[in-house]
């Protein structure tokens, strides 16, 4: 444990920060899941409502910096290829 009082914070911040990064992730892999799932369902319907909410979480993750941008739109294309071989 630091000793020095501007130490002790960055480490409580880090916490507060890899916490809050982790539940976003763990959000955004659910998200990812449930369309795979509505997908392998063969529900159009479904897969697609799963799809917008996937997507906005894909893109709202690359703008906290939780996702490298061309890693979101390789996720986004992966979605979007899995979408249009539904149903």
């Amino acid at each position: 444990m630091p000793n020095i009082k501007s130490a002790k914070k960055r480490v409580l911040v880090a916490e507060a920060r890899n916490a809050r990064n982790k539940a976003n992730k763990s959000a955004l892999k659910t998200a990812i899941k449930k369309f795979e799932a509505a997908a392998a369902e063969g529900n159009r319907t479904e897969a697609e409502g799963t799809y917008k909410v996937a997507v906005k979480a894909i893109d709202k993750a690359a703008a906290k910096g939780l996702l490298h941008k061309n890693n979101a739109a390789h996720k986004k294309s992966a979605l979007t290829l899995k979408l249009n071989n539904v149903g």
